[in-house]
């Protein structure tokens, strides 16, 4: 993420600019799951979210709980702030994402083939990775989402 320091962190108080003070304290500093959702919701053309709660200060919780004391987060209505684990988060995978935009989804096998990449998956039973065997295409590479029929051809 990107570090702000104290001093700038002041200036921004000074200037009134409270929201892009929040933007950089909690979306490009350390709220992973903020970062994931600002950034689809950008792609997709949706509002952005609220950001989230940064790991800082999650982890100042955990320290302050490892004390001995019962720190709780509290809205402004009194009620408790649930506040989560960033794997419980639920489906925020960035590779999907991406895979789902035009722009980055541009996949060709064979390049990663001749570096000496091999596609795997993992067999649950095994618990290992196993080579995926895939039969060669003639056929030019898609973007992810389209098929050969959305291309005219001349």
């Amino acid at each position: 993420g990107q570090r702000f320091g104290e001093m700038e962190v002041w200036a921004l108080e000074a200037y009134g600019a409270a929201y892009t003070l929040q933007e950089i304290l909690t979306v490009k500093s350390d709220d992973v799951i903020g970062r994931v959702k600002t950034y689809e919701a950008i792609i997709k053309g949706t509002n952005i979210p609220e950001p989230g709660i940064p790991e800082s200060f999650k982890v100042l919780l955990k320290e302050l709980q490892s004390l001995g004391l019962d720190v709780r987060v509290l809205r402004d209505d009194d009620s408790e702030v649930e506040i989560m684990e960033t794997s419980e988060y639920g489906e925020t995978d960035l590779n999907a994402i991406i895979g789902n935009d035009k722009n980055f989804a541009f996949e060709d096998s064979e390049s990663f083939e001749k570096m000496g990449f091999t596609k795997q998956e993992f067999d649950a039973e095994s618990e290992e990775l196993v080579d995926v065997e895939e039969e060669p295409s003639e056929e030019e590479p898609v973007f992810a989402g389209e098929s050969a029929e959305d291309f005219d051809e001349e």
